[in-house]
């Protein structure tokens, strides 16, 4: 079995799955790790059996490594994508692909420069719960598909997070923390996105720390954290959003549900890879649940990495890529920018609607 030599950049808690997993997969070979806290890699190395526990210079310079998992914190993840494109690696990045739509650009024509390849997380979208979800729309349970909505609303990360202030920095904020997943998931369901338009804004100025060791802090808020819009899809399909850390009360209204001619989907969680997955037809009166009919319904997280590995090695295509995670990075500016100009957004990106994992 061919494998492709692995390492990781980035040792944090996150690391621990990847890490895990990477060793489940058959053409993953995980052969090094590294952190700017070089006692932190060691650490993760030791705990997971990775033979080398590198800096991140001596990482990008080993010239086995073939392909690079970027799993340091966003606004870094640009600068490390080029640091390993440029050493001549492969990367696949955390989400999001990068902050701002030029890095996001950069980091694609770069890879193009070198004829190498990108990938990012989300890669939950090829998991059991939301592939069996996109089985059942390709065969047409529920008609034709006419709109989606999806529900992202909670009270933010102050009350739970360690260490909360990013998710309230520029590049934070519920729709770049948790919009990738929802998006992602939405144009594996429906397709790529058309025209977007939206409404933000910032509830609380100031949010207080009540986690430890923290505890009292308080952090000035500098991005929306509250963000509603609409979503014109290629396919005619409109879908609705709403991403918020403001719903003190939190909400009881489900992830993603799918409109169809013939019936409603209702998918899973898509920061999960399982299920459970339900749906009713037009003349049903309640809302059945469908055993999951894929495969991958535990946390699996690298299986993007292991998708795009198999892609490098046999020449084919693979679904986490780079035009994919650069295409929801432009949506979700695009829902800032409705916002503050008070115009629709046009697309200027789109992708291939990813293939069916099989």
């Amino acid at each position: 079995m061919k494998k492709l030599k692995i390492g990781i950049i980035g040792c944090g808690n996150i690391s621990s799955i990847y890490m895990e997993n990477c060793q489940k997969f058959e053409h993953l070979d995980l052969v090094a790790c590294a952190d700017l806290d070089e006692q932190r890699a060691q650490s993760q190395a030791a705990r997971y059996g990775v033979p080398n526990a590198y800096s991140v210079e001596e990482l990008l310079a080993d010239p086995e490594i073939q392909l690079i998992i970027n799993l340091t914190i966003p606004k870094a993840h640009a600068t490390v994508c080029i640091q390993a494109l440029e050493a001549g690696k492969h990367i696949y990045t955390e989400k999001p692909l990068a902050v701002t739509r030029e890095e996001g650009r950069h980091i694609l024509e770069t890879a193009k420069k070198h004829n190498l390849l990108v990938g990012s997380a989300p890669d939950t979208f090829l998991g059991a719960g939301i592939q069996t979800a996109i089985h059942l729309i390709e065969k047409g349970e529920i008609g034709t598909p006419i709109g989606a909505s999806a529900f992202m609303i909670g009270r933010g990360t102050e009350h739970w997070h360690p260490d909360p202030a990013f998710f309230y920095e520029i590049g934070g904020g519920p729709m770049f923390d948790m919009g990738p997943y929802y998006l992602t998931a939405l144009v594996a369901l429906l397709g790529p996105i058309e025209k977007i338009s939206g409404s933000t804004r910032i509830s609380y100025q100031n949010r207080t720390v009540t986690s430890e060791p923290k505890a009292g802090t308080i952090i000035n808020v500098q991005t929306p954290t509250h963000i509603s819009g609409v979503i014109d899809f290629a396919s005619g399909a409109i879908g609705t959003i709403t991403t918020s850390f403001d719903a003190m009360g939190g909400s009881s209204l489900p992830p993603i549900e799918i409109y169809g001619s013939e019936g409603t989907l209702l998918v899973p969680d898509p920061n999960t890879f399982g299920g459970p997955v339900r749906i009713r037809k037009k003349d049903e009166k309640e809302f059945i649940e469908i055993p999951l009919s894929k495969g991958y319904a535990q946390n699996s997280r690298g299986l993007g990495v292991a998708d795009m590995a198999k892609a490098i090695l046999n020449g084919e295509k693979y679904r986490a890529n780079g035009e994919l995670a650069y295409h929801v990075l432009e949506a979700m500016h695009a829902f800032h920018d409705s916002s503050d100009n008070g115009t629709h957004y046009r697309m200027e990106s789109t992708c291939e609607k990813p293939e069916p994992l099989v």
